[in-house]
């Protein structure tokens, strides 16, 4: 699979007042941000109120994803500022055959900006870089509006429901599953 893994961008992907970057040590300061939040920690491997070396351990985890040719992990930074406003990412364990999924969380002091819709479309136009990716998935808790209110701002179309579909804090969660697909009559950008 690495064969099919692309460089890094050469340059950072941005959608609106949002571009995708590499990590910087002053990162740090959203992980904390983010891990206050009481659903994050339950959906990954951020730890609840983490302490500074925890979000700089999450930050160092999250680095490993493109060395071990799993993921594109990226800091949303304000593209006038270059501050860390969230996380997003791209798996891509299933670009063999031509999936990928991405993923996101906005620290709770820069949401209700339109961050992650503009994120997420930064990621979804650098996705569709990569010759062998034809289709990027979301998965979405029913309850989580804003979340599906992001997908949908960025072009992504809700599938159906997967009843039961992984675990969340130790309950059988149903998600919503929603996705875009690459243009079939229009080259790879």
């Amino acid at each position: 699979m690495s064969d099919l893994v692309p460089p890094w961008p050469a340059k950072d992907p941005s959608f609106g007042e949002v571009f995708l970057r590499r990590f910087i040590p002053e990162d740090v300061t959203a992980v904390i941000d983010l891990s206050q939040d009481a659903y994050v920690p339950h959906i990954g491997t951020l730890p609840a109120r983490a302490t500074r070396a925890q979000a700089q351990a999450w930050l160092e985890r999250q680095e490993q994803r493109y060395t071990d040719r799993t993921a594109f992990s990226f800091a949303m930074a304000n593209r006038t500022t270059g501050a860390c406003l969230g996380f997003i990412g791209l798996t891509i364990r299933e670009l063999p055959s031509g999936r990928a999924q991405a993923g996101y969380a906005v620290a709770p002091s820069s949401r209700g900006r339109g961050v992650a819709s503009d994120g997420l479309r930064a990621l979804t136009t650098f996705g569709w870089t990569i010759t062998h990716l034809h289709r990027i998935e979301l998965f979405i808790e029913p309850w989580n509006a804003a979340s599906i209110r992001t997908a949908e701002r960025a072009g992504y179309e809700r599938e159906g429901l997967l009843r039961s579909h992984q675990e969340i804090a130790g309950q059988r969660r149903d998600m919503l599953l929603y996705s875009v697909i690459r243009e079939r009559n229009r080259p790879p950008t």
